[in-house]
Order: structure tokens, then sequence, then C-alpha cells
């Protein structure tokens, strides 16, 4: 029965070879592998019933397929550490998932204590063998993970910040999760807005989740720039609660997909002045290039430049607007270039069909 085990284990470790990079250890193999073969690998010993090692899995089979090329200078290998419990109790393995990095050369590993996300492993592993990944590396997430040093640089800054407090293991965090992303790139654009998380078991991180008196996950905080106090986020966790939360705090103006909304560029104190140009005379383009000239920005200075040039042109209020439509259908765009865009349409649409001064604005304007 025993030999039968054995046959099975080594079965199941081939066939799993072939869905993962991960090279799979149990005592017959490990002392050759990790010990004796002259080359360094991290071993990540785990159990199957184990929640934080389910979310590890599939981070870790990206690691090993990252550096998949280089298994002659690098091993990415697991134990399952409750079937095999001896090798756990050989290396003081005390929880999962357990993270060790062996020189190849002795026995006494070095525990792993950095983040669990795939930067933070690459980078780990980069560091000890100056081996670069040749897979490309997952796309960059939008969510900006902070720990301990990055939490007190980007908090209180110059920014306005959401931050969630999480656990690996969490099942609410999870379902936050690609939502929480999603609204991180709707926000990709904008400098002044901080969408990030805070991964409360990582080691590099505790103390901030202590600090801020975390006691359930996930814990959602918002912190107003040039501030370090918490606010408490108490509003509903669908993408759009948590854009509409962000524009009124930051005074932004994102839909969700992070495009720009109607409002975004437009003016409110010239809004009314532009739709009552047409027939206003030369008194009101007066008017309206004096009260442009006292707002500050660039949006300003186009409000002015689109009466001046509106007054010279009855057309050229609708031929620019067909004009700048036809570039963002287009596409293709930088991000920066299709919010430009965007502003000036929103602006232009302010001048078309000017109408009397006695037209009702519309009620997002007022």
């Amino acid at each position: 029965m025993a030999r039968l085990s054995q046959l099975l284990t080594a079965s199941l470790a081939v066939l799993g070879a072939s869905a993962s990079a991960v090279k799979d250890l149990i005592p017959s193999n490990f002392d050759e592998i990790v010990l004796h073969s002259g080359k360094p690998a991290l071993v990540e010993f785990f159990a199957p019933w184990c929640g934080h090692c389910k979310t590890l899995a599939p981070i870790y089979d990206e690691l090993a397929a990252h550096f998949e090329f280089a298994k002659d200078k690098v091993t990415i290998a697991k134990v399952d550490a409750d079937a095999e419990k001896d090798l756990g109790r050989r290396f003081g393995v005390q929880g999962f998932p357990t993270l060790k990095w062996f020189d190849g050369k002795s026995e006494t590993p070095e525990d792993y204590k950095s983040g669990r996300d795939l930067e933070s492993l690459t980078r780990f592993v980069e560091e000890k063998t100056g081996v670069k990944p040749k897979a490309k590396r997952a796309e960059k997430m939008a969510v900006e993970m902070l720990n301990d040093k990055t939490f007190k640089e980007q908090i209180g800054s110059e920014v306005d910040a959401l931050v969630a407090f999480t656990a690996p293991w969490c099942g609410h965090c999870k379902t936050l999760a690609p939502t929480w992303e999603k609204v991180a790139q709707d926000f990709a654009s904008e400098s002044g807005v901080l969408i990030a998380k805070v991964d409360c078991e990582a080691d590099n991180a505790k103390a901030t989740a202590q600090d801020a008196g975390v006691k359930s996950y996930p814990t959602i905080n918002y912190y107003p720039k040039g501030s370090k106090d918490p606010v408490p986020y108490t509003g509903g966790r669908s993408e759009a609660d948590l854009v509409t939360f962000m524009n009124e705090k930051a005074g932004t103006h994102r839909s969700v997909g992070g495009t720009l909304d109607a409002l975004a560029g437009t003016i409110p104190s010239l809004d009314a002045l532009a739709r009552s140009l047409k027939s206003g005379g030369d008194a009101a383009y007066g008017k309206f290039a004096e009260a442009a000239a006292a707002v500050s920005g660039k949006y300003g200075e186009y409000y002015g430049r689109v009466a001046k040039k509106s007054g010279e042109n009855a057309g050229y209020v609708e031929k620019e607007l067909a004009r700048l439509q036809g570039l963002l259908a287009k596409g293709g765009l930088a991000p920066e270039k299709l919010d430009d865009l965007t502003s000036r349409s929103n602006i232009l649409r302010k001048f078309v069909g000017g109408g009397g001064g006695d037209e009702e604005a519309p009620r997002d304007e007022l």
C-alpha cells in the first residue's frame, strides 16, 4: 500500500508539472533538488485546505512561469506539508503558507517575509539571483499596494486617497478586488487621486494596519489631500458608488469606465454667458471676454478663444465640435489627449444653440 501511495504521489507530481512550472517536492527528491543541487530555490510549504495558500497558488504559478527559462539557475517549488508532515517539521514550518529561500548549498533556509503579490515575489528572486524574468510580467495593476514605508510617504501628501485594508483570505476582499481595480483604472489619469490597498497580513504592512485600527476586512478609509486622518467610507461598494464618492471628494469628473463626464472642463460662471452670446450682440461678446479673462486655467482661456472665433465666424463652434468628435471617434488617443478633447467638446456644447438669455440652464449646471 505504501508503495502504491508513493507511485500515486509521484504520478500526480508529474501531472502537476505539465500544468505548472512549480516543482513539486516530496521526501525522496527534496534533498537532491533543494539542498545539494548547487542552485537556489524558493520553496512554499502549503496545505491544500489553507485559504491563504489557495489565494497564493495562481500568483506562485505565474512566478514560476516567469523564471522557468532559468530553471538551471533557480528553482520555484512547493511542498504539500499537510501530506509530507516530516518535511514541514524538519524546517520548522508552523503555519501555511510558509515560504523559505534555500541557497542550494546548506540546509539552513532564510524565511521569506515580504509581500505575497507577484511584484514582490519577482523582485525578491531577482535580487537573490540576479536573474531577470524572461516572460512578460503581468500587466501592472492600477491599484497601488502600500506598505509601512510608502503609506507614510503618500498618505497626507497632495493626493486624495481611498485605501482598502484587506487580508488575503478574506472572501469580501476577494469580491471587492476586481471592482477596486476598475475604480483605480478609472482614476489612473488623475494625478491627484490615489486608489490603494494595504495587505494587512504582509510583514511590511502590519504596522500600518495596526495604526489604522483595522479590526475587520475590508476596511475602507478616505484620506483627504494633506491629511493623515482617516475618514471611514461607509457607502456602497459598486464601481459607480466609489467613482461618485471620489469625484465629490477630489473635485474630479470621472465616469464609470474612466472617461470624463459632460461637466469636465466646463466653468459654470461662463456657461450662462456662453448661451446668451448669439442674441447679445457685441456687448455680450465684450462682457464674456472680460469674464473669461478673470478665470484662471487653460479652459478659462479656451472659453475666451471660442467666444472670439464664434463672433468672427458664425459656424465656427459647430464645425470645431464636429472636428473634435471625429478625432474622438477614431480612437487611439493618449489618455491626456482624450481628456483634453473631451473637455473642449464639453465647452463647445455650451455655445451650441445659444438661444436667448432666458433659456433655463440644465439642472446639472445649477
